[in-house]
């Protein structure tokens, strides 16, 4: 599936007992046809009220705690199986709630916030994470500095700059940011420009899957990074390169996530050794 053009796997692991292993991702990322940026296994749940268990794994096996265009594509894979619209998943990162709307565009909700240094986390103590020490390039005139981090069930750092995303070799400085010792964890490293409180412009350098075409969770961290630094209103549209997603930070302090889901084809997935049977393109 995809999600604004992210690369989404969705894994039925229901009634089963194993997972997908990490070099299962690997193998399945290593195949030109079966690129992806992040693998949603949806699971039997594991707390009573909540619908499915969701893991999340990143294209290089590791596990990530959120994925706001991931969670779009499971809401639109569940919704086409069962015509239900309304669906609470539990994640490493907490509860997750979508729904999908008449017209097909289905909202997330990721949750709230947080932005005290040790929460991100930060390896370093910051009393105010809305502009941290953190740079890129010669210390008289970096390329990058100074972002506004904070988590959204990940860590993220929205870098702020005022002339065009594409000027900057995302593809060079989103490794280092990402590895940064400030980030004990990693981080997706993000670059935005505010064209109008209510309109941002993103790239992000994804943690553990590298340039996507879009990423929900990041997207969610630039509203509320823009909207904490008074650059921005507490709704607005985010174009990424795969198009445009809504997002709101509510009075209640949750973020919504709004943008489309789309099948693309489907398979049979062995978790273990990521090997594959491919049934075709979607109708």
């Amino acid at each position: 599936m995809n999600g604004l053009g992210n690369q989404i796997i969705v894994a039925d692991m229901r009634g089963r007992p194993d997972r997908v292993s990490a070099q299962a991702a690997i193998a399945i990322n290593a195949t030109p046809g079966t690129r992806f940026d992040q693998i949603m296994a949806i699971h039997d749940p594991r707390t009573p009220g909540t619908d499915h268990y969701v893991e999340i794994i990143n294209s290089d096996g590791s596990m990530a705690q959120a994925c706001g265009n991931g969670m779009r594509c499971v809401v639109e894979a569940l919704s086409a199986q069962t015509g239900r619209t309304a669906f609470s998943f539990e994640t490493v990162a907490g509860l997750v709630l979508g729904d999908r709307a008449a017209d097909g565009r289905i909202s997330i909700d990721m949750g709230t916030p947080k932005f005290a240094w040790y929460d991100i986390p930060l390896n370093e103590e910051f009393a105010d994470t809305r502009q941290v020490e953190l740079q890129i390039g010669p210390i008289d005139d970096p390329v990058l500095h100074s972002p506004s981090v904070l988590s959204m069930g990940n860590p993220h750092a929205t870098f702020w700059v005022r002339d065009d995303v594409w000027s900057y070799a995302l593809d060079r400085f989103g490794p280092l940011l990402e590895n940064h010792p400030l980030f004990p964890e990693r981080a997706n490293i993000s670059i935005a420009q505010v064209l109008a409180p209510d309109r941002i412009v993103l790239r992000t350098w994804e943690r553990g899957a590298g340039l996507t075409l879009a990423c929900g969770s990041a997207a969610c961290a630039a509203l509320v990074n823009g909207a904490r630094t008074r650059r921005t209103a507490r709704k607005a549209t985010l174009t990424l390169p795969g198009g445009d997603l809504a997002v709101e930070w509510r009075d209640d302090d949750h973020v919504i996530l709004t943008g489309p889901a789309e099948l693309e084809w489907t398979g049979q997935l062995d978790p273990a050794s990521g090997a594959w049977t491919r049934d075709g393109a979607a109708a």
